[in-house]
């Protein structure tokens, strides 16, 4: 009799290292890294050593980067982030330079010496241009499992004996060698030029000046001087052609490169598979034949079951699977429901759910619904609850309409689940166990139903696509049958051989050969995979059925086996014949097994599909015969889908064996991968299409997705069908090569198409693992997919990082990694990351779930430890720079815009001269002389009224209380000061009444007033210089504030600040005498000085602008008839008072239009109808108050004006108005005002007037400097709101910020103002003539007769006739603000306003808190804070650098991950980008993460 065995499946722990593994962790056993270093101690002295050919060709191409230690900048990570770091985490700061002394402290000493010495030659770093490599891709290679570097010579042969024939016909790829062949000698290629290479111990720190000149020897300016030298290298060739649509979108369209290889075949005709023998006594159906061996054959052992250390644990029989089927046959029909109710009819699908160490259970189950005609479709068990796959079953078990799952009880008790006892996984489910002693014996009379088979549906494989979601392809009863008669006769199958099977049994060949090829009685085992060659020696298997890895593992394993016999196998399987690395597999299986019987004909390669089930299977050979030959194909031929025999060099071949012919009774034809399915050449690649009875049918429930590819009819290079007969895509791509025999190349879902070539996802894995990987990735990790990002697919490669790797390892690797793939395959690499060991989703059989690994990459959250990324490399189709055209003057401008019919745009406000206030501006000229009139008419009115933040008030001012406190201040002023009138006082006050008694009191003495913000005293190192800095510009001789920050700038703390014995007078107003003043100063003309108005702008430059007495009462004058204020008016304040409009509505406007003004945090029970506040303050409502709002009603409030120097953050005021509606806010409410240095209020919403207007602008066009409307939703646009009204006297143009010039009202530019209130010039210490006269008094180049003087804001805007009517009942002009023109970023030619990089940033991670970007070199810098956890740093270099290039068409150079709070923004809540530049530069960012793009 036969032996019959069956292995249970070992879920040994080889996870880590087999690829794509299919086994996982056992419970019982050690941990994994335990288990990782025994098993490499134990076989360590087996690694067979012999070179593979894949690693020769990465190690050619990286020897032509002879320099082994990367130029690249390493990234820069905090020490605290990932716990993975090494040992030597006290490195000094400088890691930049990748010297070999790297953790010693000699570094210490060279930092302060390399301070001085400049770097002599920053070109030596980068002197490899990555370009000089040879042509594409890899051979084929062992090294995707395992850690050996295993495989034969015998390759080498073939290299050394290709033909190659005439090209008239279709090349022979597949030159037979012969076995006598010397072995060519390995020729070492010289490196492409000499490297001049640094001393190894010398560092290479740079000096670099920043923007102010200031030197800095920094780590950060280093590595960008490095970066920069990388990025000189020369790119790949760019691509020729543009297409220019629209008049600004250009973008680049790869064109083909005309050298590039075109098939030259003939169209291929169907390849024939031979007939399908028809055997007298074969079955009817599948069923039948089991149930012939079950009753005639009853004793005969079907399957046997082993466990892991191959001991048979049961033994099925013929009968007793017969009988057992039978049982559960009935069962399921007759037992579950009632008898009119049943549970189950013919033709319902069921879950099959059976552990891989549990063969017999399942095919039992298999076939006992065969016969009771339901469906089986056997699933993976989920192992834990995160298992990857198990999300997606759900889709299949919901297209296939399953509501029942049949399993065992140890399994069921095993399954992951909730709290109340529900699976996890499978919610709603069904569960039967069919376990024998649950399971009713049949009655005598019961028989089932066994037709003849036909095409309604037997059972159905599970599949998951490239995208991730899990389809069932059914199979039909007849196919099924068919496919076992085409494998037992393209197999030779005959009764009582025994099968060695170790693969999954419950999809694939696993189940084909081992479940259901059972008309011949075989036994299957399933087996460790380190024992099954013994099994076969044990048992004198004729067949075994294994993977690519399973080989590996027995060449590892092979000391151990010294005395196996293989020479019983007639037929090893190799089911993956399909993989770029099988061949290399094969040959060293062969080379090392010879020696124990292997016959090399034995070795048969196939090739499968879930779709078109075996579509090719070498059978076995005749001994003493010739081997089949191999095809080695160009890399670079086969990028362009073309069969070329490679006569270039070896490092940029593919060699693959064939997968024998067609299976019997089929027929293959190959079709073009995309578009419709129209016949390749013979000498081109295609997807294989497989014609025969013995396929899948369709898609369970997916009547779309089975049309395209169960029912695809070929057609010609007409178009015209050829034949009717439907075949079924297979998912494969290859080519049938002479003698009918097929080559496969690849996958359709793991083909990555970037630029027009196509490159296969498995050759990429090959290539990265032969680069000498054992150190810091683990092998069969590794995943390789494509993102589209800027019309392109970008690869991306992400493997899991060892725990032992250090930093610089990785790096080195990383960088290795691109350099190989660069060389081989010709093809950038845009994002490379490594992840933690253990944390990449699992497919249910242990491999790397893609499809979800691109999700998490995506999604951000992948949460890598290292990153790399290259899309300085990668990114050749960006459009062109744009050239500016020198010589358009302002007139042809002009006429230009006259032609077109555009407007010139310049708006202005109402006329001031006609709208004349009463008596009280005729009478007082000055705020001191209005407030001394109101103290003497009105002395009891309220003018202002301080509240805490509790909202009680502190403290209020009436007019006669303001005046006479003003007063005292005065006198003391001249008593203790000895001021003389002109001076300037310094106000340092918190916001308060005090700080406008002060003001008033410094008027009244003749004194200028500049108010200061007060330091910080919990900050006082940042904060005190600022102060300091506006007392020395500012020449002031006192400085007024009170007793607490009178102690605080005399402090110990404030003399480590700042020089404190250098201040001037410093009086504090806390107690005052009182002392009536002789006289109030009366200023002899309006045109002198009334107060200084320092700021700090967004870029970092303290400027100070005078303002006059004239221009204060125009102000307050335009102010009050905007807003319409008057004295029984209320008005809420929340805003900074030091400076701009801030300081006017805090200090002026109550004064002069004797409204109260109640000065508050946010707003209150006070029946308030306007309020002015900042973002800042709106922010804080929006996120704070959402929860406190009860009781409030904001029903009374007319105008909430929002005050600003910038841009409207219409987002924010949005939020603000939705959040607050219901309580009450009216959405007309909300508005923003403008104002700059040189004029602080231009624009400013007001009572009467036209509500604000909002325009979507087109991005792209603004980056040229116009102006496009678009309609909302367009993509690129950017929604803008109008900056409030004109105020009452203002005159707007927009200026060409070069050629002063007007524009037309389509162009952005410089905002220009002119108006009564405008400063009178800058507050310098020099004097700077110059700039006052450009920035204060400048005029139109061309167009403007009446030579009108303007003032320069600063800001680029536009202005847009509305349709709306202003108060002077002509069309309203609205004026928008884009951006500040210093703040805007010049790159490639265009203008780019960072809030716009910034807003894009902002949206792509939950985790980015603040976003800030700002350039240097040319380099575009993005800093993020990160609110999350810091794993999640470095999913956002990925996730940003795409979001810019998508968006605004630019590269990000370096990503800047910091914690909340770093960026620095000022009190009006505008960002600081320069000062955060500076502090990047200085390196005093204590970023969590710098990544440096190449």
């Amino acid at each position: 009799h036969w032996a019959h065995f069956c292995l249970l499946e070992a879920v040994l722990p080889l996870i880590s290292l087999s690829s794509g593994s299919e086994f996982a962790l056992s419970l019982w056993d050690i941990t994994q890294k335990g288990y990782e270093k025994k098993r490499a101690k134990l076989l360590a002295p087996y690694v067979p050593q012999t070179q593979d050919i894949h690693t020769e060709a990465v190690q050619a191409a990286l020897a032509k980067h002879k320099e082994q230690k990367m130029a690249l900048p390493m990234p820069t990570k905090r020490r605290s982030t990932f716990v993975q770091s090494p040992a030597d985490a006290c490195t000094p700061p400088d890691t930049s330079s990748a010297s070999e002394d790297e953790g010693s402290l000699r570094r210490q000493a060279a930092l302060s010496a390399a301070l001085h010495q400049s770097l002599q030659n920053a070109e030596s770093w980068i002197n490899r241009s990555i370009q000089g490599s040879s042509t594409s891709s890899s051979a084929s290679s062992t090294l995707s499992h395992g850690e050996g570097k295993g495989t034969s010579g015998s390759l080498a042969d073939v290299f050394a004996n290709t033909r190659i024939e005439n090209f008239s016909v279709p090349p022979d790829v597949t030159a037979t060698t012969s076995s006598s062949s010397a072995r060519p000698a390995a020729i070492d290629l010289p490196p492409s030029g000499i490297v001049k290479g640094m001393h190894k111990g010398s560092n290479r720190s740079s000096l670099m000046d920043t923007a102010d000149g200031v030197p800095v020897s920094s780590r950060v300016s280093t590595k960008i001087q490095q970066l920069l030298n990388t990025l000189k290298r020369p790119k790949r060739p760019p691509l020729k052609e543009f297409f220019v649509d629209d008049f600004e979108e250009i973008v680049e369209v790869p064109q083909p490169d005309p050298n590039q290889p075109k098939p030259e075949g003939r169209q291929m005709t169907p390849v024939k598979g031979e007939p399908l023998g028809v055997v007298c006594n074969w079955p009817p159906a599948l069923e039948a034949a089991l149930q012939r061996w079950g009753t005639t054959q009853a004793k005969c052992p079907c399957l046997t079951a082993l466990d892991v250390t191959g001991k048979p644990v049961y033994t099925l029989t013929y009968g007793k699977l017969w009988s057992r089927s039978l049982k559960l046959a009935y069962t399921l029909l007759n037992k579950l429901g009632t008898k009119n109710e049943p549970v189950l009819k013919p033709g319902d699908r069921v879950a099959l759910v059976y552990p891989n160490n549990d063969p017999v259970m399942f095919m039992v189950a298999f076939y006992g619904c065969l016969l009771a005609e339901v469906i089986p479709v056997p699933i993976e068990v989920p192992l834990t609850r995160k298992d990857a796959g198990g999300q997606q079953i759900g889709f299949l078990l919901g297209s296939c309409g399953i509501a029942l799952a049949l399993t065992t009880e140890v399994c069921l008790k095993g399954l992951p689940k909730t709290q109340n006892g529900e699976i996890v996984q499978f919610k709603g489910l069904k569960w039967v166990v069919t376990d024998s002693k649950y399971l009713s014996k049949s009655p005598k009379d019961w028989q089932p139903n066994i037709s003849a088979a036909g095409t309604e549906p037997a059972y159905i494989e599970y599949k998951t696509s490239k995208e991730g979601s899990v389809m069932g392809v059914t199979v039909s009863r007849i196919a099924m049958l068919s496919h076992c008669q085409a494998l037992s006769q393209a197999c030779n199958y005959s009764e009582g051989e025994t099968i060695v099977n170790v693969l999954d049994f419950k999809k694939d060949a696993g189940l084909w050969h081992g479940i259901l090829t059972v008309m011949c009685p075989t036994s299957v085992m399933k087996t460790c995979p380190l024992s099954w060659v013994q099994r076969v020696h044990t048992h004198k298997a004729k067949v075994a059925l294994v993977k690519c890895r399973d080989l590996h593992w027995a060449m590892m394993a092979h000391r151990d086996q010294r005395d196996v016999s293989l020479s019983s196998l007639r037929m090893l399987i190799v089911t993956d014949g399909a993989n770029p690395w099988s061949v290399s597999s094969c040959d060293a299986f062969l080379s090392l097994f010879q020696s124990h019987g292997l016959k090399p004909e034995a070795i048969c390669p196939c090739a499968t599909s879930p779709e078109a089930m075996t579509i090719a299977i070498r059978r076995p050979g005749v001994p003493g015969a010739p081997l089949p030959g191999r095809a080695i194909l160009s890399m670079n031929g086969l990028s362009f889908g073309v069969i070329r025999v490679n006569t270039e060099d070896k490092n940029s071949a593919l060699t693959v064996q064939d997968v024998g012919h067609v299976m019997p009774g089929g027929m293959m034809c190959i079709v073009k991968p995309d578009g419709p399915p129209q016949l390749c050449k013979t000498d081109e690649i295609g997807e294989i299409c497989v014609s025969s009875r013995a396929g899948g049918m369709m898609y369970y429930g997916l009547a779309g997705l089975t049309k395209n590819t169960f029912e695809v009819i070929p057609v010609n290079s007409a178009g015209s069908p050829v034949g009717d007969v439907p075949f079924v895509r297979s998912g494969l791509l290859g080519f049938v090569g002479p003698g009918s025999l097929v080559f496969v190349v690849g996958k359709m879902d793991g083909l990555l198409t970037v630029s027009g070539r196509r490159h296969n996802a498995d050759d990429i894995v090959a290539t990265g693992l032969a680069v000498e990987s054992i150190k810091t990735v683990y092998r069969g990790r590794i995943a390789v997919f494509s993102v589209s990002v800027f019309y392109d697919e970008r690869i991306v490669v992400v493997a899991e990082q060892r725990p032992d790797a250090s930093e610089e390892d990785s790096f080195q690797w990383m960088s290795r990694v691109l350099q190989a793939i660069d060389s081989i395959h010709q093809v950038g690499v845009y994002c490379l990351a490594l992840v933690p060991a253990n944390t990449l989703p699992k497919t249910p059989l242990g491999g790397i779930h893609i499809s979800q690994t691109k999700q998490h990459f995506l999604e951000g959250s992948l949460h890598p430890c290292n990153i790399l990324m290259c899309p300085h490399t990668c990114v050749t189709n960006l459009p062109k720079p744009r050239q500016k055209q020198p010589g358009v003057g302002p007139a042809s401008v002009m006429v230009g815009n006259l032609v077109a019919g555009k407007r010139i745009a310049q708006a202005s406000g109402r006329d001031l001269g006609q709208l004349e206030d009463n008596d009280l501006v005729k009478k007082h000229q000055f705020l001191t002389e209005v407030l001394q009139w109101r103290a003497q008419a009105t002395p009891d009115h309220p003018l202002f009224l301080l509240l805490n933040a509790k909202g009680t008030t502190v403290c209020t001012a009436t007019c006669l209380q303001l005046h006479k406190k003003a007063e005292r201040i005065a006198s003391v002023l001249c008593d203790k000061g000895h001021l003389n009138a002109g001076d300037n006082v310094v106000l340092l006050y918190p916001p308060g009444i005090e700080l406008i008694t002060a003001f008033y009191g410094c008027l009244y003495a003749g004194c200028i007033p500049v108010t200061v913000r007060p330091p910080h005293a919990q900050s006082l190192t940042a904060t005190l210089p600022t102060v300091r800095m506006i007392v020395e510009v500012s020449k002031a001789a006192c400085i007024l504030t009170t007793q607490t920050l009178m102690r605080l700038l005399k402090s110990r703390e404030a003399a480590a600040a700042v020089d404190v014995k250098t201040w001037p007078t410093i009086i504090d107003t806390d107690d005052l005498p009182r002392k009536r003043l002789s006289q109030i100063y009366k200023p002899p003309t309006s045109e002198m000085l009334a107060y200084l108005d320092f700021s700090v702008s967004t870029t970092g430059m303290l400027t100070g602008v005078k303002m006059s007495h004239a221009a204060v009462s125009g102000l307050c004058r335009a102010i009050k008839l905007q807003c319409e204020l008057y004295s029984s008016r209320q008005i809420a304040i929340c805003l900074d008072p030091y400076c701009g409009l801030g300081f006017v509505l805090w200090c002026l406007c109550s004064v002069y239009s004797g409204h109260q003004s109640i000065l508050i945090p946010p707003m209150d029970q006070y029946k308030i109808r306007d309020t002015f506040c900042s973002y800042s303050v709106m922010e804080l409502c929006t996120k704070g108050l959402g929860n406190q709002s009860r009781g409030i009603n904001l029903s009374c409030v007319r105008t909430c004006v929002v005050v600003a120097e910038e841009r409207p953050r219409v987002s924010l005021t949005h939020s603000f108005s939705k959040l607050f509606k219901d309580i009450g806010l009216s959405s007309r409410a909300v508005s923003t005002t403008f104002g700059s240095r040189v004029n602080v209020a231009i624009c400013l919403q007001g009572t009467s007037g036209p509500d604000p207007t909002t325009v979507y602008v087109d991005l792209k066009s603004l980056r040229h400097d116009r102006v496009r409307l678009v309609e909302r939703g367009a993509p690129q646009s950017l929604l803008l709101s109008e900056s409030g009204k004109i105020l009452p006297g203002v005159k707007v143009v927009i200026v060409n910020p070069e050629t002063k010039g007007p524009l037309g009202d389509s162009h952005l530019g410089e905002i220009w103002v002119n108006s009564p209130h405008t400063a009178s010039g800058y507050y310098t210490i020099y004097d700077n003539e110059t700039l006052q006269a450009d920035h204060f008094n400048t005029r139109l180049s061309f167009g403007d007769a009446a030579q009108t003087l303007w003032a320069r804001t600063g800001y680029l805007g536009f202005v847009r006739r509305t349709e709306l009517t202003a108060a002077s009942g002509e069309r309203h002009d609205a004026l928008y603000v884009v951006g500040a023109l210093d703040e805007t970023l010049e790159l490639r030619g265009l203008r780019y306003h960072p809030i716009d990089i910034e807003t894009s940033v902002s949206r792509t991670h939950r985790s980015i808190a603040e976003c800030a970007v700002f350039t240097w070199t040319n380099l575009l810098v993005v800093v993020v804070e990160l609110c999350g956890c810091e794993q999640e740093a470095l999913d956002l270099v990925p996730l940003v650098t795409n979001v810019v290039l998508e968006e605004h068409y630019l590269i990000v150079g370096v990503v800047v991950v910091v914690d909340p709070g770093v960026i620095p923004i000022n009190s009006r809540g505008e960002k600081q980008r320069m000062h955060l530049r500076d502090s990047f530069l200085a390196d005093q960012l204590d970023p969590i993460y710098v990544a440096y793009n190449m």
